[in-house]
């Protein structure tokens, strides 16, 4: 039998269930991008206050498939999550997605429900390129063409933006306050960067607009779980867990972490309660989680999977690999952080090594490598603009971006095909074709001025750093260089 409200009492008691009415709970927030990520992180602290306060059930919106919608609404919404480590596996049953909905179905009812007056918040988890912006500048890419679509179609949006544009100014014409935005998103300064995009594009709509967009709240978050995409493997153990079949469940870690800036005009759920930390910036504790966990991320992804390994933990017990990883964190990432008062800085960093050696979460390599050109602005080469500045090494990180460029060319080290999810997929290809020498590979990805700027082509030692570090993955595969001394702590990087 299939989970649903109906087949809740047949769960064993082994399984957390809702403790609330599922029926009295109301939409009081608008999510876009509802997928694997939201449901393990912000769906699942929200469920756990909707006993004390049933008006911030959750109206999910897929902007592209409606996969999760068809997979979550036999169910009511209702989806397991299984939290998964060495020692075991807790299995709950979230209640708080009430209503879901396919924007490219019926962008109508998604634009319905973003401007009735119930809807106080709408977040977002739609990755970097979801923004429809420019990585290196933050700024709106007016070229998009889901922007020039809905610049010339303001109700019936594609974007994002377009999306919450249009609900804002619905809101304005019935005098209703407008939502507040909350991006959470792997983006520096996210809730500031969503909202430059989305001024930005109500200026080109109507400077008037514009002009009433710039009084909507977007506060920034940093967010933190590890959230591998489920598997047929998952399924069957959820299955065999609940007695009942369950079409999409979630599988995570049980480290969470959720940083938010107090910032919500029109109230927002006691997120306190179930463990988020408010604050007034957030900035330090985003800065900290992009470099040290996202950047170590991207890093052991590429030159994971160039070296054969499918998985986070599979790629950590390469040789090499761990010392890598702990020296790109301690000594290059480390120094560029601001100081956080009372934060136990080489604990969170031992923290990471034992999440990222979890045996129970087989997070895949080629699922973290997806989206690489608009990822490496905010995990790497952030970073590296740093060291360069403070004229300080930077070896690992530009191993890092090296691996990405190896990776990007759509070529594995046995010339096997890579499927490589990026949105410049087709013009990096393009741009490596045909190259097979390390310069003229990483020339011809630096002239890609929206993921590297001007700055970084134009430096001479970032560029070199480049070349020897791709010359030694074309030459030696990523293995051989793990395993070499070359990265390991406190090593000689020859005065690069």
């Amino acid at each position: 039998m299939r989970l649903s409200q109906e087949t809740l009492d047949r769960l064993p008691a082994s399984v957390k269930s809702p403790a609330y009415d599922l029926g009295a709970v109301a939409v009081g927030i608008v999510h876009l991008g509802i997928g694997a990520f939201h449901r393990a992180h912000q769906a699942a602290l929200t469920d756990a206050l909707l006993a004390e306060d049933p008006s911030w059930g959750i109206c999910g919106v897929s902007l592209r498939s409606p996969d999760t919608r068809d997979a979550l609404r036999p169910q009511d919404g209702l989806y397991t999550l299984a939290v998964k480590d060495g020692a075991g596996t807790d299995f709950s049953v979230i209640g708080s997605v009430v209503e879901l909905l396919c924007a490219p179905e019926d962008p109508e009812a998604v634009l319905r429900r973003m401007a009735d007056p119930a809807t106080r918040i709408v977040s977002l988890t739609i990755t970097e390129k979801g923004y429809c912006h420019n990585p290196a500048t933050g700024t709106l890419d007016e070229n998009h063409p889901d922007i020039a679509h809905d610049l010339a179609n303001p109700a019936c949006p594609r974007s994002a933006i377009g999306f919450i544009v249009e609900a804002i100014s619905r809101r304005v014409r019935a005098g209703i306050a407008p939502f507040a935005l909350l991006s959470c998103d792997n983006l520096p300064g996210n809730g500031n960067v969503l909202k430059r995009i989305v001024e930005q594009f109500a200026e080109l709509r109507d400077p008037a607009l514009a002009a009433l967009v710039r009084n909507v709240a977007s506060p920034s978050t940093m967010v933190d779980r590890i959230v591998p995409a489920t598997t047929d493997a998952d399924r069957s153990a959820v299955a065999e867990a609940l007695g009942l079949e369950d079409a999409w469940p979630i599988m995570t870690e049980p480290f969470r972490q959720w940083v938010i800036e107090d910032d919500f005009p029109l109230g927002r759920p006691a997120w306190e309660k179930a463990g988020a930390l408010f604050v007034d910036d957030v900035s330090a504790f985003e800065f900290m989680k992009l470099r040290l966990l996202n950047g170590s991320h991207s890093t052991l992804a590429y030159l994971g999977y160039l070296a054969g390994a499918e998985t986070v933990a599979d790629a950590m017990v390469l040789p090499g690999m761990q010392a890598l990883i702990e020296g790109l964190m301690r000594e290059e990432v480390s120094p560029t952080l601001p100081e956080l008062p009372g934060f136990d800085l080489p604990a969170y960093r031992s923290e990471l090594l034992l999440r990222f050696r979890n045996p129970a979460l087989r997070h895949r390599t080629w699922q973290i490598a997806m989206d690489g050109s608009q990822k490496l602005p905010q995990r790497l080469l952030g970073t590296i603009r740093d060291r360069l500045q403070a004229g300080a090494g930077y070896d690992r990180l530009a191993l890092g971006v090296a691996a990405w460029m190896r990776y990007a060319r759509g070529l594995d080290e046995a010339d096997g095909t890579i499927d490589v999810r990026d949105p410049h997929a087709g013009r990096i290809a393009e741009l490596a074709r045909g190259l097979d020498e390390p310069d003229r590979i990483v020339d011809a990805l630096l002239t890609m001025a929206d993921v590297f700027g001007t700055d970084l082509p134009a430096s001479a030692p970032f560029r070199s750093a480049l070349i020897k570090a791709l010359a030694g993955l074309l030459q030696h595969g990523s293995a051989a260089t793990l395993s070499s001394t070359l990265y390991k702590i406190g090593g000689d990087f020859g005065g690069i």
